[in-house]
């Protein structure tokens, strides 16, 4: 059997005083798409910049394709990472955020260059032709010379996607992607996401979008006060939780259905 892409191990992650995740364990296979969720400070998105190291965690471990990254070291066996390590994870582990973090004086091309210039140093003549081919997966073939503030929030979110693909992760993060849209916006950038996942890319999605959740994912997770209280197919936690846990919280989705 091969090695998970990714796995997590009693991974805790406080801040200050506060636990925050409290002991997760978790694998990715190559090619799944996970849908994560929960309420409010449950912990779904400090999980997700745990994985790729925008958050240190307090303990425990994550491997890519089995090795851990970072190393136990001194006699408080915390481990340690270098900067050099985790720019080489962050860039195989690439994230959509809820804010776009797009650079306001560079162009809608520039921006999605703008990684692969900086952290992979590739030719300026390579890195518009790989940029360019990603934002026109996206629907921005026409925008390339447009500014971020003259785009629409999901025409922004898409620059964003663009960004990260032109990266070339092996697993996609998206941190409630659609979350600061207006309503109307929201379908255009969940039309990517699913267009991403028909090409088998292996990506997690902390969402509030239950109806996306459900076609999207292969797996989904329900994590509540910093646990996994509920991990299935979308049937089995969407549509017939086991944890009452879970039936609560689904239950203030569906309680006003008509």
């Amino acid at each position: 059997m091969s090695e998970p892409i990714l796995r997590v191990s009693d991974l805790h992650k406080n801040f200050g005083d506060m636990p925050v995740l409290k002991g997760i364990d978790f694998s990715v296979e190559a090619g799944e798409r996970i849908a994560i969720i929960g309420g409010s400070g449950s912990g779904k998105s400090t999980f997700l910049r745990c994985l790729n190291f925008m958050e240190i965690p307090t303990s425990g471990t994550i491997a890519l394709d089995g090795k851990e990254i970072g190393a136990a070291q001194g006699r408080d066996g915390m481990r340690r990472y270098r900067e050099s390590e985790l720019c080489v994870v962050r860039e195989r582990v690439g994230m959509v955020f809820q804010q776009f973090n797009l650079f306001p004086h560079m162009t809608v091309l520039e921006n999605a260059m703008e990684g692969l210039l900086s952290v992979k140093g590739m030719k300026r003549a390579a890195a518009r032709e790989r940029a360019t081919r990603e934002l026109e997966k996206v629907g921005l073939a026409t925008r390339l010379d447009a500014y971020p503030g003259k785009l629409s929030g999901g025409q922004q979110q898409r620059v964003a996607i663009a960004r990260a693909l032109a990266m070339e992760p092996e697993i996609l993060l998206f941190d409630e992607p659609t979350s600061s849209l207006d309503p109307e916006l929201v379908g255009e950038v969940l039309r990517v996401i699913r267009q991403l996942a028909d090409e088998g890319r292996t990506m997690l999605l902390v969402t509030h979008e239950l109806g996306f959740a459900y076609h999207f994912a292969t797996k989904v997770i329900f994590l509540a006060d910093g646990v996994f209280h509920e991990v299935g197919t979308p049937d089995e936690v969407l549509k017939t939780p086991k944890q009452e846990r879970t039936r609560a919280f689904l239950q203030r989705f569906t309680e006003f259905a008509f």
